[in-house]
């Protein structure tokens, strides 16, 4: 499946540019955007023009690019621009653009025209860390939220200078995720839907656990896309990292973080009371330790080799006894995931059919984890069985590409 906006026609998207050093990565962005067949206009400020000059963003724009509020004078172009975009991306957003923003400065193009547009904006910042952590920058991001704009990362990574930590800016494929979302039909607009996302860890002594290796993207994918769409939902997430909590930053969306697999049925079971859609994206320890030791075990003391273990409810399969004693809303739709290794299509789709017939839930994705997708990976891929045992949908891609199809199964099954 191609990146495609959702509408699958031509939208007007403003692409904002600020003065940071991951300007060059925007050039990515614009290129995926008018690839896809829109109408893109960059609008940089001057400090932007120093780290990419104004032929790169005429080029692959295909438009005139001005900074100025006095060119273009008698189109009014400081307000035609707002007024006739359908989504507006600031990207790189400074620390500096991000206060601006804040305080309504509109001393530029890029300023007026975030002030005189309606449409949704979309701001990915990119700073250093310290830059980031301040207090000041994080008054003015939950004041912007507050206002319904919406995020994408920071991501934790390297940064310009060689140090690294929460900053950089997302990958232009995040970004133009994101948009896609925010241009997504409001299908979900009055729905309560809750997504578990992450790994659950089951300590066996102060610093040892039984766990794995599930990031939560995928969950938060889910979520993200879901509120997007008009949601409101509740994230239950599993030792889920902050970079990756950021895709779901939302006003619509509610996180509730655990760590073990019983927080996480008891946070499941409380959400979904309410919920009319459920989706099981966390991977959710089969067993735990029969006791957890308050003090460190060490090999000195011969207490490594032997760990008795027992087993831990399975989450799903009472979330859907729930539903059927009627303790969940009319017409509840559950969803469960299922990751695999078999690289056998026909063994996968088997076992999904005999585990959702088994779990009692609506529809099961199933996806292969391996070295290129799954867990911890950016892509994934995955086969969704439905109540009879057929592959309903199947979808391949990015994470954020995977939870639109899920989605979209589930509001053609409902």
């Amino acid at each position: 499946m191609g990146r495609m906006l959702r509408q699958n026609r031509s939208v007007n998207i403003v692409v904002g540019v600020t003065g940071g050093i991951a300007a060059y990565k925007t050039v990515h962005l614009v290129r995926l955007l008018t690839k896809a067949g829109h109408d893109v206009t960059v609008v940089p400020t001057d400090d932007a023009l120093r780290f990419v000059g104004t032929p790169t963003w005429e080029a692959l724009s295909r438009h005139p690019v001005t900074t100025s509020v006095h060119d273009d004078v008698a189109r009014v172009r400081h307000v035609a621009l707002g007024q006739g975009a359908d989504l507006v991306i600031v990207a790189p957003a400074t620390a500096n653009s991000i206060a601006k923003i804040t305080a309504g400065i509109a001393d530029d193009l890029l300023g007026t025209t975030l002030l005189a547009t309606e449409a949704p904006v979309l701001v990915a910042p990119a700073m250093h860390a310290e830059m980031w952590r301040n207090a000041a920058t994080q008054a003015n991001i939950a004041t912007l939220v507050s206002r319904g704009i919406h995020l994408v990362g920071p991501a934790d990574g390297e940064l310009a200078g060689g140090d690294s930590g929460p900053g950089r800016m997302s990958e232009p494929e995040a970004i133009f995720d994101a948009a896609v979302a925010l241009l997504a039909p409001r299908d979900l607009d009055g729905l309560r839907v809750v997504v578990s996302a992450g790994g659950t860890r089951e300590p066996i002594d102060p610093v040892r656990f039984l766990g794995n290796r599930s990031s939560g993207r995928q969950g938060v994918a889910l979520a993200a896309d879901a509120a997007a769409r008009g949601a409101d939902v509740t994230v239950v997430a599993a030792n889920v990292s902050a970079d990756v909590l950021g895709v779901a930053r939302h006003p619509s969306v509610l996180v509730v973080a655990v760590g073990t697999a019983a927080e996480l049925s008891t946070a499941m079971k409380d959400a979904a009371r309410s919920s009319d859609i459920v989706i099981m994206a966390a991977a959710v320890a089969d067993y735990r330790p029969a006791s957890v030791s308050e003090q460190k075990l060490t090999k000195e003391q011969g207490l490594l080799t032997h760990l008795d273990l027992v087993e831990n409810e399975d989450v799903v399969s009472a979330l859907a006894a729930s539903r059927a004693a009627g303790e969940a809303p009319d017409g509840q739709t559950i969803v469960a995931f299922a990751a695999e290794t078999s690289e056998d299509a026909s063994e996968r789709r088997d076992r999904a059919r005999r585990k959702r017939e088994r779990k009692g839930v609506d529809l099961l994705a199933v996806n292969l984890a391996n070295a290129e997708q799954g867990f911890e990976k950016p892509d994934n891929a995955v086969e969704i069985v439905g109540g009879g045992g057929e592959v309903v949908a199947a979808a391949e891609g990015t994470k954020r590409e995977v939870a639109r199809a899920i989605l979209d199964a589930v509001l053609t099954l409902r």
